[in-house]
């Protein structure tokens, strides 16, 4: 199965001018865009991602964007629990759990984010995290969701996880959830096909996905 290789463009570029001329470049490699809200309804396609939701339908939620919003302008998958959101917005555990639960049940992909900070423990992270993004969730609806493994160090260092630590992580995921489990963090071209060959089922790519020729050899290279 072709792996699943998702672009996070973050807060990115400045303008829908060039959203869709990074796009043209980038949407035949067949990745997911996780574009910026603002620019989700200018770009066509069948792999759109939105960044973040809130967890409610609708009401005085100032700023916010429902999944049901989300799902209107043609968004597919949706990442949930990123690691700056957890510590630039101060997400806890406890609201991506309803993200989570209102982006399901209006139909959406989420992609569940976890991994540790530098210095912790990562297996104690990640089953801590497991445990409380998805308590109340059913088994059926959790084999819905992908598992973004990123350990929070590495993102936007360049001071990536080596593959075969990865492993580590990816193979104490494997064992309690049979999801796709993609990796994150400073990922590059001449990196990305390690993870895949260490079992990864894809890759959520951030700052190289904002580079279109090096984002195309990373879609090529696994």
């Amino acid at each position: 199965m072709k792996p699943l290789i998702i672009a996070n463009w973050k807060m990115n570029p400045s303008t829908a001018k060039e959203a869709k001329e990074l796009f043209n470049k980038a949407k035949d490699t067949g990745a997911i865009i996780c574009a910026p809200f603002v620019y989700l309804s200018e770009l066509k396609s069948d792999n759109l991602c939105a960044q973040n939701c809130y967890w409610e339908a609708s009401g005085p939620y100032t700023g916010e964007i429902s999944p049901d919003m989300l799902k209107d302008l043609g968004v597919v998958y949706v990442i949930i629990g990123h690691s700056e959101r957890r510590v630039h917005f101060k997400e806890t555990d406890e609201m991506i759990n309803k993200k989570l639960k209102t982006s399901l049940a209006a139909d959406l992909t989420p992609i569940l984010c976890i991994g540790e900070k530098k210095g912790e423990n990562a297996e104690e992270i990640i089953e801590r995290q497991l445990e409380q993004d998805l308590n109340g969730i059913t088994e059926k609806d959790t084999k819905k969701i992908v598992i973004a493994y990123e350990p929070v160090w590495a993102i936007g260092t360049g001071d990536f996880c080596q593959a075969s630590k990865a492993k580590e992580s990816l193979e104490f995921i494997k064992r309690k959830f049979d999801n796709k489990v993609l990796y994150g963090g400073s990922v590059n071209s001449k990196i990305s096909k390690d993870y895949i060959d260490a079992g990864f089922d894809g890759l959520l790519v951030g700052g190289a996905s904002l580079k279109a020729d090096e984002f195309i050899k990373i879609t090529q290279n696994v």
